[in-house]
């Protein structure tokens, strides 16, 4: 058995509030990998209306990688956000018209963060907030209402406003092993026989069903 299709858009029979939300997303400036899941009463698979000033005329992309967990409320602030700050104003007047248009920035001159990543096997909880350009390490966990405002290591479990490391997941070397074998990026066949020792962090077991000594 090597679970469900990642092409279906609720895994779970009668429990429409989890959706692999790849097969929902039509943005192709949010780009999400396979397994990875929204969870949300309200509306699952309109996952797009939490990514937020995300205009297409920026460019800037949210990337999540495989088997994510994002619980509800989760929401992604874009560099469309994002104001001029170098005047007097951050008062956005070019966007009003009737003359004060005269003012438009360059966009050079408006702050940009560059895409949003987060890596694979992250969970992010209840309503956290992570702001443009942030990048998530595979396997870190942000807990619920945080505010990512920098990067987070990877295995790394951040929580606060601006969110810090709490505590690292796992020793440094156990990390680097795990970044190395990426079991994320096996064949489907492969990563199921091997749940037993992903989900009971054996790792020398992983390292043996990965085929290394």
């Amino acid at each position: 058995m090597n679970g469900p299709s990642p092409h279906t858009s609720h895994p779970m029979p009668g429990f429409p509030q989890v959706c692999y939300i790849k097969n929902t997303v039509s943005n192709p400036n949010i780009v999400i990998g396979d397994y990875s899941y929204y969870d949300d009463p309200a509306d699952s698979e309109n996952f797009e209306r939490n990514v937020l000033y995300h205009f297409p005329f920026i460019g800037d992309k949210l990337i999540i990688g495989k088997f994510c967990a994002l619980a509800r409320g989760v929401k992604f602030i874009m560099n469309g956000a994002n104001h001029k700050m170098s005047g007097f104003s951050t008062y956005p007047f070019q966007i009003f018209g009737n003359g004060w248009e005269q003012v438009m920035p360059q966009a050079s001159e408006l702050p940009y963060k560059g895409d949003t990543v987060v890596g694979h096997d992250v969970w992010i909880g209840y309503e956290a907030l992570l702001m443009p350009g942030v990048k998530i390490g595979n396997g870190a966990i942000i807990s619920a209402r945080s505010v990512v405002t920098a990067d987070v290591p990877a295995y790394a479990i951040v929580g606060g406003n601006p969110a810090r490391v709490i505590w690292q997941r796992f020793p440094e070397d156990v990390v680097q092993a795990l970044q190395e074998l990426a079991w994320w990026d096996w064949p489907i066949e492969k990563i199921s026989a091997n749940l037993p020792h992903i989900v009971a962090a054996d790792l020398d077991a992983l390292r043996r069903g990965a085929g290394h000594p």
